[in-house]
């Protein structure tokens, strides 16, 4: 999808997170680790194929995220703390979309006064 935002496509995504914008970053962070697809398959011993040649980013995040239950707090935690700047796979979405994101997420939490979420 890229630089170009089809139907809304990032303020949807922008919206989706209002519900974990408040949450501290350390919070974020635990439930990630513990409870994310990805973490899982580290601690059972098998390293994910994150950008190999066998797999696009977008491949390995339908197989890999698809049913991650800490998706959104996944991708909260990456937009704040590495945004535009990202690489790999987060929260079910190939860096690219992250990038192109980033700046929609930071306008939307500008406007609700929220400014990248709760830090604490």
């Amino acid at each position: 999808m890229g630089a170009v935002n089809p139907d809304g496509f990032y303020e949807g995504l922008a919206v989706g997170l209002d519900g974990v914008e408040l949450v501290p970053d350390g919070v974020l962070f635990e439930v990630v680790t513990r409870d994310g697809a990805c973490m899982s398959l580290y601690r059972s011993g098998v390293e994910p194929e994150w950008s190999g040649r066998e797999m696009t980013d977008r491949e390995t995040a339908a197989v890999i995220c698809g049913s991650c239950p800490v998706r959104r707090e996944c991708l909260e935690v990456e937009l704040r703390t590495s945004g535009a700047q990202t690489v790999g796979v987060w929260g079910a979405l190939p860096a690219e979309d992250v990038r192109a994101l980033h700046p929609v997420w930071c306008e939307r939490r500008a406007r609700r006064g929220t400014e990248g979420g709760g830090r604490a």
